[in-house]
């Protein structure tokens, strides 16, 4: 449930704390106040797209943040994306706050934390819905169709939908390999012929090194040999050597130590030099002995390098590359191969055409079910809105072909009125009959099947009137007892109805046009009631009508009009709301039918 919506500068609205409770709310003033203002608001706090337009002319950024009783469901989401599960000292509220600065950049926060747009819109499904005035044109196009029914009887269509992906991949995979068969064979027989040469060199993955290594001793073996004798020489061998001498230097430092003990340091360090000059004449007369010319080693590794390089030069590869490739284009025969094996693309295309099909049937079987069910609740809605008679029916139309969506498509047909022959709601020619059931469908599933905790309609009563609006404002309270619902409305009878009411207005201060939104009650409530009943001009009559309206709905009494007057005045506003409302409010946003 929404609890608290905050903006700053946000069009033309300058600065506005609003606190929201549970029930119908029913948010009315003049047309171009900006009732519709808060709904941008808050879809913007759920992720819509923003730009610069929303920022107040003069401001750099515009503020907005919307306080929401958190579902339980939300708590692990939270908690996986890293996000506080509560704020304000409330482990049970979910915080939204969005920025959008004079540039049109975005900035948006969780429970205090930084978000995306795209995690508000993943909130978004679990909080609100929106209804607009213009749910019916959603209403005419298959997909929303679908979807609704599909919400309605609670399908998840995602493993379909997965499964038939999959199918597809399968059948083109298929039919590629089909068409392609002679090309798929000449790169098949090309990369064998190259992984049969290059087999025959059998290249291990740390060879080269190991080979070039060898190679290049053997190929300086002779030099090494003639290095290594000269040092073993000049170490121990020669008449003067390195050994000798620094014997000589021990004796003569030894003979004189005992008058200077400041010598030792100098007589270990010559001990130390003499051991060490031992150890590497030691392991120069073992090398030496080691050593071997092996001009047959030789010449082999002179073949197997020159075979390596060959390979790699022809391929255009470095050396070192070269087991690498042969196992890069063994794994391209397999791919190939699999291409190329017929059989197994078939089985493995009807295989997934099978998991298709079962997931689809199991989508229809719940769609097939909810269908009626759905039908008989809007036909009992529409009867409620002065469409006696009338029928809703779903009418689910199979496929020729295998769909994302499944094995059918479904389309709304509606019968106006008794006796006629259901038809295609695109096909109903009467806007006011659209509205009303559009209007049904909405209060329908939403009644029965939202997720979200407030239900928010923008003048979807837009051309109903009389008693129809009456009908409209006891289903928006009955509905509120259910869920939270917001209503912006240009109907008395609507506004009568509600929890609580909220004024907007619009004024002008210091040269610019500011917006306001108040909650009202008492005589303030009443005026504005009279003020939708009979126009700006308050007549003691409007106002008779209006205070009846209110004390009646809080009876729970039909609000009808009791009076000549007054059932002037109220025919008088059916009208002016029924033509008065703007036309630009919610057509330009996504909104659920």
């Amino acid at each position: 449930m929404l609890r608290r919506l905050e903006l700053k500068d946000f069009v033309i609205v300058p600065a506005l704390e609003l606190d929201f409770a549970a029930g119908f709310s029913a948010l009315t003033g003049e047309t171009g106040a900006g009732k519709s203002i808060l709904i941008d608001a808050l879809q913007l706090a759920l992720g819509s797209r923003g730009d610069a337009a929303v920022v107040r002319e003069g401001a750099s950024r515009a503020e907005i943040s919307a306080e929401f009783d958190r579902p339980a469901l939300l708590a692990p989401w939270l908690e996986e994306a890293g996000f506080e599960t509560g704020v304000n000292g409330s482990e049970e509220s979910l915080l939204l706050r969005r920025v959008i600065d004079a540039q049109g950049k975005s900035r948006a926060w969780i429970n205090g934390g930084t978000a995306t747009v795209a995690q508000l819109r993943e909130l978004a499904e679990h909080l609100l819905d929106i209804h607009g005035q213009h749910a019916w044109q959603g209403l005419t196009r298959p997909v929303s169709v679908r979807a609704l029914l599909d919400d309605f009887a609670q399908i998840d269509g995602k493993p379909m939908a997965a499964a038939f992906s999959d199918w597809r991949q399968a059948t083109e995979a298929l039919a590629a390999a089909q068409s392609k068969q002679a090309d798929l064979a000449r790169e098949h027989e090309r990369l064998s012929w190259q992984i049969g040469e290059l087999g025959r060199l059998a290249p291990g993955a740390d060879e080269w090194d190991e080979l070039n290594a060898e190679h290049q001793r053997l190929s300086h073996a002779q030099s090494l040999m003639d290095a290594a004798r000269g040092a073993l020489e000049r170490i121990a061998e020669a008449e003067i050597n390195a050994e000798s001498l620094t014997d000589e230097a021990l004796s003569a430092l030894q003979d004189v130590l005992g008058y200077d003990a400041g010598l030792q340091d100098t007589v270990t360090a010559l001990l130390g030099a003499q051991a060490q000059l031992q150890d590497a004449a030691h392991s120069l007369s073992s090398y030496l002995n080691a050593a071997d010319l092996d001009p047959d080693r030789l010449q082999q590794l002179d073949e197997r390098v020159s075979a390596w390089v060959t390979l790699a030069r022809r391929y255009r590869r470095q050396p070192a590359e070269m087991a690498a490739l042969l196992v890069e284009w063994k794994a391209e025969l397999a791919q190939l191969d699999a291409a190329t094996d017929l059989d197994a693309l078939q089985a493995k295309q009807a295989a997934a055409l099978k998991r298709y099909q079962k997931e689809a049937k199991t989508v229809s079987a719940a769609r097939a079910k909810a269908a009626p069910t759905l039908s008989d609740a809007v036909s009992q809605a529409m009867q409620q809105l002065g469409m006696s008679g009338g029928r809703f029916e779903v009418a689910l139309l199979p496929q020729d072909e295998p769909q994302s969506f499944g094995l059918e498509s479904a389309e709304f047909l509606v019968a106006g009125h008794a006796g006629s022959t259901p038809r295609p709601l695109a096909k109903v020619a009467s806007g006011g009959e659209l509205s009303r059931i559009a209007l049904a469908i909405a209060v329908t599933t939403s009644q029965q099947n939202s997720g979200a905790g407030t239900l928010i309609f923008d003048e979807i009563d837009a051309g109903v009137g009389g008693a129809v609006a009456e009908t409209v404002g006891r289903l928006m309270k009955q509905l509120g007892q259910r869920a939270q619902v917001l209503a912006v409305t240009h109907l008395p009878q609507v506004a009568a109805c509600a929890d609580h009411h909220f004024l907007v207005a619009k004024a002008l201060k210091d040269g610019k046009t500011n917006s306001d939104v108040r909650p009202i009650a008492g005589e303030a409530r009443t005026a504005e009631i009279a003020r939708m009943l009979g126009g700006e001009r308050l007549s003691s009559t409007s106002l008779a009508h209006a205070q009846e309206m209110l004390e009646l709905s809080a009876k729970g009494a039909p609000v009808a009009p009791s009076s000549k007057a007054s059932s002037s005045a109220s025919s008088s506003a059916s009208s002016s709301a029924s033509s008065s409302a703007p036309s630009n409010t919610a057509s330009n946003r996504k909104v659920k039918p």
